[in-house]
């Protein structure tokens, strides 16, 4: 086979679509020595990723995402090269596309929470056209969780035999860092960001589906109660799109307990992921939440949601689950996990073995399979 993958997200170096493209890729590369691939890609990654052997090809995409030129140019692009399969590691496929094509549906995240972004009743219009269409034409679904494949089903209509499952995993990169390492380099990081006390960690962006507002009015009530003398550390870029942040920061007098750190350089995001005392995953929704698969692999315990898809990959018994919904029970949770050192010790166990049932080299097995299957239709 000759098989086109888009991978205009492909980057190494943060978690969701761009480390998927990057992760799948790299594992095909390894286990496939049969077939032929297309990597389509936009700069400076076009310029930075280097085709292992005579069988992998790559191709300046040179579009961007959400645009009318994705439509046009890019549909040009993939005919050209005449592909015998597509995939298309995200939903933003050209709608007038007509080969063989797999699609990764990650999350119907803009379906079920659309926020800020999303108020342009031509952007709404134009995403649902965009994801019906794929999901329509594809010879086949890859859905990232169980919980994704159900709101395929349920919102597009799809046939629930035409998608498959296929977990992702946490890069190698997330481990238990050696004691010395955390002794020597942790008290440096923590202070870089001003952190001066215990902490428990969000990783991630700021959007309604991640429920921030209700984590800060979690904390605020572990902190009247004089429940927890740590901090908040909130990682992610400042979204001028979700001032209520902040904003609900400052409401409860939060400044000096939690600390934004705008993005975190994945070297020092590793470190404070080892150095939390728990993690804490407050989403409403999730396609996956490759986080607590991060924590897991880095032996820190998990507090999340009993919403969405988290419960899925989590696995019982392996985190604290809390309603989402309900402040109150968010910081009795994070009550629970920062006073209790045996239930701390086990969820680090749990959820060290958990991480283990997950591996990129797994993922793009299944995926390979799916391939095949595809062109068979």
């Amino acid at each position: 086979m000759k098989i086109g993958i888009d991978a205009r997200f492909y980057s190494s170096a943060f978690t969701g679509i761009g480390r998927y493209s990057y992760e799948l890729i790299k594992n095909l590369t390894v286990l496939d020595t049969e077939n032929n691939y297309v990597v389509f890609l936009n700069n400076p990654q076009f310029d930075e990723f280097i085709c292992p052997n005579e069988r992998w090809k790559k191709i300046l995409a040179d579009t961007p995402h959400y645009s009318l030129r994705e439509q046009t140019h890019f549909k040009k692009v993939i005919t050209k090269e005449n592909v015998d399969l597509m995939h298309f590691t995200h939903f933003n496929a050209p709608i007038f596309y007509r080969g063989k094509s797999v699609v990764t549906i990650h999350d119907l995240t803009l379906t079920l929470y659309p926020g800020a972004k999303m108020r342009s009743p031509l952007r709404r219009f134009a995403y649902h056209q965009t994801i019906s269409s794929i999901a329509r034409r594809s010879k086949k679904i890859i859905a990232v969780s169980n919980k994704t494949k159900e709101d395929i089903v349920h919102f597009l209509k799809v046939n629930p035999n035409k998608i498959d499952v296929i977990y992702e995993a946490s890069n190698e990169t997330f481990r238990v860092l050696p004691q010395e390492y955390i002794e020597q380099n942790l008290p440096n990081i923590k202070a870089k960001y001003g952190i001066t006390t215990p902490y428990l960690l969000y990783t991630g962006v700021w959007r309604d589906h991640k429920n921030l507002i209700n984590l800060l009015r979690a904390f605020s009530i572990l902190k009247n109660n004089h429940e927890f003398s740590g901090q908040l550390v909130i990682t992610g870029k400042e979204d001028p799109h979700y001032p209520e942040v902040k904003q609900t920061a400052e409401l409860f007098s939060l400044a000096d307990h939690v600390k934004f750190t705008g993005l975190v350089p994945e070297e020092d995001l590793i470190a404070l992921v080892n150095g939390a005392t728990a993690y804490v995953m407050p989403s409403f929704y999730e396609g996956f939440g490759l986080p607590i698969l991060e924590a897991f692999a880095c032996g820190t315990p998990v507090a999340c949601s009993r919403s969405s898809c988290l419960p899925e990959i989590a696995g019982e018994g392996n985190a604290l689950f809390f309603d989402p919904h309900c402040p109150m029970e968010i910081a009795e949770a994070l009550k629970k996990i920062t006073t209790d050192e045996e239930l701390r010790t086990t969820l680090r166990t749990r959820g060290l073995n958990r991480a283990q049932e997950f591996s990129w080299q797994k993922t793009a097995e299944q995926t390979l399979a799916v391939y095949r299957e595809a062109v068979r239709y």
